[in-house]
């Protein structure tokens, strides 16, 4: 430990002291009760925290390191509040002191509504960097500590904003040109095979830009980057005895700090710099980065306060008014109170801090629709969180998805918000496309109204096809190889006895439940994943990958990974070179894409012509043309899309899709005029067959028709 100094230089006693955070203009002023949080005055630095229902709050500075408090400044409810705002300004104060804040009630310190306890120092809700949790998994100890019993205790930390951003502006890619990547920062290259230098951080998470551009995504969505406590659970794998780690992140403890552990470098505020280092690296690759944001609950529990519920229980959170107990929308025991007047303040200033300061491109809303909840939890006709949120300024360009349900059975997929500011994940795309690709008969009407750009859903809103965000996987559920090899979930691992995750993933095992070494099990999976990526990425809509799918990543048929911190919950990259076949086609799937506007249409299609373009934009078959079978006991479907109502000069596409169990041949419709149809696309072909390089397409004679083998889509274009 370096040694602090008296103010003459002599050196001092090896505990640190005020003398080392403070100079000779060390002075202690009223302050000001906006922005919240802590910010640079020319002086020094000025707290402010909200209380409504506190009677004091204190102010608790740390040196760094350091178990024991520096010092405590009991705020004087005459001179150091302003409405429900306490504030103080610290003169001659350097930036390495760390800070927390305590409150209390009194006469009457604790009640059904209230959790002030005047012994815990909390973090600031406003915090933008918290320290205590700079190493994965290690409950971090203090100088001084008698015993690891409060080890986990975390501080704030004031950060200076500057960074050298270097000209680097977002790409802003438009919502129907986006194609959404889902990844985890540690479980990204955590895995020894990732290679990475950095591995599981914000850093490793730029080493792998080269393949991002490679495969040919824009966007880059990451799961939960809040600070979290990952040493939160207290179950075991009943298997080998091995703690279970809170691997996602959904528990916030800060909405506006990044978490610590997932820098190389995690101390001293360094983790925010990391991270905007990895912004700008990715910005500078032309590649876009959303936020998986949760503000439907935080971390906190009837059992573990850090911030939240001692500063003002009753504000932030939902409350039984008899009981005074959590009101449970988001399934994890508390719900936070977002349409109060303080928290959606909280929550658009921590939104626009991450676009501001951090240069983020959008944001994905956990849980959505617990944001148009009232303070009872009735569902509000005009959330003003979410009107807010919409027409906010600062926000104006940044991309807003929301997951449309919560966990208390509230599903508003296709009716969250008017307008054109909110895209939404869309569940039913996933659930149609499965159960069709499955094999379920009667769900051609389904698959059709999915790749048209599901209007059912969006068209009445005022928004477009681009709103809908399909997806057929994400980290809740099975990965794609886990979805063709399993018919059910293998959850034992996470110590809830297999009663956690959905029952409803309308998954197939396709012969054999789990790994199978029977070469006509593993050719039909194989098949199979083709024509979820071919379907996921050639309907109207804007397409989410999750991270692997594209080489065949398993879980090991655990479906909610949320507590594996190892091998089942990262990328284990040796699957790429063992199905480098599956990312060639991924990869050239998005590149077709790419190539043809007329699959990322701006409207929705119609079936009808224009005078200037008299073909229908879209014209649905069966295995006879212009006979689509809709009935109960179809499984197969075909879509010719006309190029000329996307651009003048776009080609036609074909689709086919045969879900039944033997082949069928299909009527192949005439091409335009002076044209041919060419196969990109049959995924019953061997690689490299299965997908066309572009220019090297086999040319098709349209008389015949094309046989379809069982389970495979056959994708044509026109040329």
């Amino acid at each position: 430990m370096a040694m602090s100094r008296k103010r003459n230089g002599t050196p001092s006693r090896d505990t640190p002291t005020m003398l080392d955070v403070t100079d000779s203009e060390f002075e202690i002023a009223a302050g000001r009760p906006l922005p919240l949080g802590v910010s640079e005055t020319r002086h020094g630095f000025n707290f402010a925290v909200f209380s409504r229902h506190a009677t004091a709050i204190t102010l608790v500075l740390y040196a760094s390191g350091q178990h024991e408090s520096l010092i405590e400044f009991p705020l004087d409810a005459t001179f150091n509040r302003t409405g429900d705002v306490w504030h103080s300004e610290i003169r001659g104060l350097n930036a390495t002191v760390r800070y927390g804040w305590r409150a209390d009630r009194q006469p009457v310190a604790q009640d059904r509504f209230h959790c002030f306890d005047r012994s815990r120092v909390l973090i600031d809700p406003y915090a933008r960097a918290i320290t205590g949790g700079s190493q994965w998994g290690t409950v971090y100890s203090r100088a001084g500590q008698a015993d690891g019993s409060n080890g986990a205790e975390r501080r704030s930390l004031y950060v200076h904003d500057e960074f050298d951003w270097e000209s680097v502006r977002p790409p802003c890619i438009p919502l129907p040109d986006k194609v959404i990547y889902e990844v985890h920062v540690r479980g990204l290259t955590q895995h020894e095979s990732a290679g990475a230098k950095h591995p599981g951080t914000y850093l490793g998470l730029i080493e792998k830009i080269p393949y991002f551009l490679e495969l040919g995504v824009t966007t880059i969505e990451l799961l939960p980057v809040y600070e979290f406590d990952e040493n939160e659970l207290t179950r075991v794998d009943p298997t080998t005895g091995q703690p279970l780690k809170n691997f996602w992140g959904y528990s916030p403890i800060g909405f506006f700090a990044p978490k610590a552990a997932y820098a190389s470098a995690g101390r001293d505020g360094e983790q925010v710099r990391e991270f905007k280092r990895m912004v700008r690296e990715l910005h500078r690759a032309g590649l876009e980065v959303i936020l998986d944001v949760v503000f439907n609950h935080t971390g906190e529990r009837t059992d573990r306060t850090v911030s939240f519920r001692g500063l003002d229980n009753c504000t932030y959170y939902m409350l039984d008014p008899a009981t005074g107990e959590y009101l449970n929308y988001s399934g994890c025991g508390n719900t936070l109170n977002c349409n109060h007047p303080v928290v959606r303040d909280l929550i658009i200033d921590a939104l626009r801090y991450w676009v501001l300061e951090m240069h983020i491109d959008g944001f994905r809303f956990d849980l959505a629709s617990i944001l148009g909840r009232g303070q009872h939890g009735e569902v509000l006709a005009n959330p003003p969180l979410l009107e807010r949120i919409a027409g906010d300024p600062v926000l104006a360009n940044v991309t807003l998805i929301a997951e449309a349900w919560d966990a208390a059975g509230l599903y508003q997929v296709g009716s969250f918000a008017a307008g054109d500011r909110w895209a939404e994940w869309n569940g039913p795309f996933r659930d149609d496309v499965r159960r069709f690709v499955r094999g379920d008969a009667g769900f051609t009407s389904q698959l059709a109204t999915r790749l048209a750009g599901s209007s059912d859903l969006f068209d009445h809103s005022g928004r477009r096809p681009c709103h809908s965000i399909n997806f057929i996987t994400c980290h809740d559920g099975f990965t794609l190889a886990d979805l063709v090899a399993y018919d059910r979930k293998h959850n034992h691992a996470n110590g809830e006895n297999n009663h956690d995750g959905s029952d409803a993933d309308f998954s197939s095992n396709n012969g054999a439940e789990g790994p199978s070494r029977d070469p006509a099990v593993i050719a039909l999976r194989h098949r199979q994943q083709l024509n979820f990526l071919t379907l996921l990425l050639l309907a109207q809509g804007t397409p989410m990958l999750l991270a692997g799918d594209e080489f065949s990543r398993t879980q090991r048929g655990n479906n909610n990974a949320y507590c594996q911190d190892n091998e089942i919950g990262w990328i284990d990259w040796r699957l790429l070179e063992q199905h480098r076949d599956l990312f060639r086609f991924a990869k050239m799937l998005i590149a077709f894409r790419r190539a043809h506007a007329v699959l990322r249409r701006t409207e929705f299609l119609t079936g009808e012509g224009t005078v200037a373009h008299p073909r229908p934009d879209v014209a649905w078959h069966g295995v006879h043309l212009d006979k689509p079978d809709w009935g109960d006991a179809s499984c197969a479907l075909a879509m010719h899309l006309a190029g000329e109502h996307a651009t003048p000069t776009d080609c036609d596409i074909y689709l086919a899709c045969n879900a039944w169990r033997d082949a069928l041949t299909f009527e192949l419709p005439p091409p335009p005029a002076g044209q041919h149809w060419v196969r990109v696309i049959d995924t019953a072909q061997p690689s490299p067959a299965d997908i066309a390089e572009p220019g090297q397409e086999f040319r098709l004679d349209t008389t015949n028709g094309y046989l379809v083998n069982a389970r495979t889509c056959v994708v044509l274009r026109s040329r």
